[in-house]
């Protein structure tokens, strides 16, 4: 995913979050029940869809004899754990009111989006981004979207952190987009980031 960068503006506007979460649970809950009263068998491998390929990979499925419908649905609705960004804005730093919301950040910028799929569904073209510029390397921990500069493509690329390591170098960053199957190649440095992604506004 590659970006472009304004300078952070206010203007009015309402958020409005609905979670219907336990409604969803009951529906999964439901189709899973009914697929085991259909025969639906444990599958041995899961096949991950990408845009440009297909992959196969092995699945630890339980035989069926020995799978019971809690199994299924405890497997079904605890999935693997991701990465996430860190909690970099406060709840103390956002302020709404009736007309407009104010979120304290310093040096934000806005940032708009290409259209590459790279980090789907996450981030898309249209999609507006606030970002803040980080200060330090240790302002960016692993799960944070970042936007850094690459020697290798032209433009700014916004990815995820996914690993930290240090080097003969000092520290540096691996990235990866959601929605690639591969890590970027080489070893990011902090002189080559330039934000650190704090919301984005759909």
């Amino acid at each position: 995913m590659s970006e472009g960068s304004r300078r952070a503006g206010r203007s009015p506007g309402k958020v409005i979050l609905t979670t219907p979460k336990l409604l969803a649970l009951l529906i999964l809950a439901l189709s899973l029940t009914l697929s085991l009263g259909c025969g639906l068998q444990a599958r041995e491998e899961e096949v991950v869809y990408h845009n440009a390929s297909v992959l196969t990979i092995p699945g630890d499925a339980v035989p069926e004899e020995e799978e019971t419908i809690g199994d299924r649905i405890e497997r079904a609705l605890f999935t693997q754990d991701k990465y996430s960004p860190f909690d970099h804005i406060k709840p103390e730093q956002i302020h709404v009111y009736e007309d407009k919301i104010v979120i304290d950040i310093k040096g934000a910028q806005w940032s708009e989006f290409a259209d590459t799929n790279s980090m789907d569904p996450t981030i898309d073209v249209g999609a507006n981004a606030l970002q803040m510029v980080p200060q330090s390397p240790d302002d960016i921990y692993v799960g944070d979207i970042v936007s850094y500069e690459s020697e290798l493509v032209d433009g700014v690329i916004i990815h995820r952190v996914v690993e930290i390591g240090d080097d003969e170098e000092g520290k540096y960053f691996i990235l990866k987009g959601d929605n690639n199957p591969f890590r970027d190649p080489g070893k990011v440095r902090f002189s080559q980031i330039r934000r650190v992604l704090v919301g984005i506004i759909y």
